[in-house]
């Protein structure tokens, strides 16, 4: 008996995929082609095997069987492409906290409908499309965001299992900073800082009833950490206190190429900036749409 034979939109349910993505790695297979408004097999389609067939209701549709999963994997187009749905799939996590999670990241960010990919979500492999009846943007991944290693450690976090901290920035110039600068400044949320002027930046992110995390560490291949990170807006701020010290300066110099490169939203204050936070914080805030008051 002959296996079952399929629809493309089936075949793509089952791999995970989107049916778009698959119609374009069978065409780019040379397995099909647009014609008339119409889907079509080739002639090295109808050599596999495949048949068109018709539909009471659906109308002419071309038939797939089971070995063209054996040929799309051969070929790399049936894991190509990763959709949200096929993450969550993976990650056992549900369909719907797969994009706020990533957008938390710094890959996708959210438009007014639907998602875009970022510049770091680019350099980690994100494609962006829309679909074609309603126009709304959504992202793809190629299979190497499977083992990103902050990816990993969010989702074992979301799932509580936490994953192994990493004590320390692995920026040449900064080996000892943490150690050197111990947190025991304690702001009015409970956050442990390492200055006074880094508890006045908690305090009045706090009072102001803006959403922040202390050392959050950066989402990049790059092992560092920020001062604070703003989830609303996805800015970070970086405050620069030690601006004498040479090694201090390098290690500067290091972490905005990193949020340059990644086009990170950045809020940057200095030892004079602390004595004006209620004049100087709204204006960059509400740079990046945060509003403090």
């Amino acid at each position: 008996m002959s296996e079952k034979q399929i629809s493309t939109t089936a075949l793509a349910k089952e791999l995970g995929l989107q049916a778009k993505h698959l119609f374009q790695s069978l065409t780019d297979a040379g397995c099909i082609l647009r014609e008339n408004e119409a889907w079509v097999l080739t002639n090295k389609g109808v050599e596999m095997g495949e048949t068109m067939k018709s539909h009471p209701q659906h109308g002419t549709y071309i038939a797939w069987d089971g070995k063209i999963k054996e040929y799309l994997s051969e070929i790399g187009g049936s894991d190509k492409l990763l959709s949200a749905i096929t993450l969550s799939k993976h990650f056992n996590i549900s369909k719907f906290r797969i994009n706020p999670i990533l957008s938390e990241l710094g890959m996708v960010q959210k438009n007014v409908k639907g998602w875009t990919v970022t510049k770091l979500g680019e350099s980690l492999g994100g494609k962006q499309f829309e679909y074609e009846q309603t126009g709304v943007p959504y992202v793809c991944w190629d299979s190497s965001i499977l083992t990103n290693k902050r990816l990993l450690e969010t989702f074992q976090s979301v799932q509580g299992t936490p994953a192994e901290d990493i004590k320390e920035d692995k920026l040449p110039s900064s080996s000892n900073f943490r150690d050197k600068f111990e947190a025991k400044h304690r702001a009015a949320d409970g956050h442990y800082v390492r200055s006074r002027a880094e508890m006045l930046i908690d305090n009045w992110l706090y009072m102001s009833e803006i959403v922040h995390a202390y050392e959050r560490r950066l989402p990049v291949e790059e092992e560092i950490y920020c001062d604070f990170y703003l989830p609303v807006g996805k800015v970070y701020i970086e405050f620069w206190g030690l601006e004498n010290d040479e090694r201090y300066a390098e290690r500067k110099k290091e972490k905005i190429k990193v949020y340059s490169k990644y086009g990170f939203n950045l809020i940057e204050l200095v030892d004079s900036d602390i004595q004006n936070l209620d004049d100087l914080l709204p204006k960059k805030l509400l740079k990046f749409g945060i509003q403090a008051y």
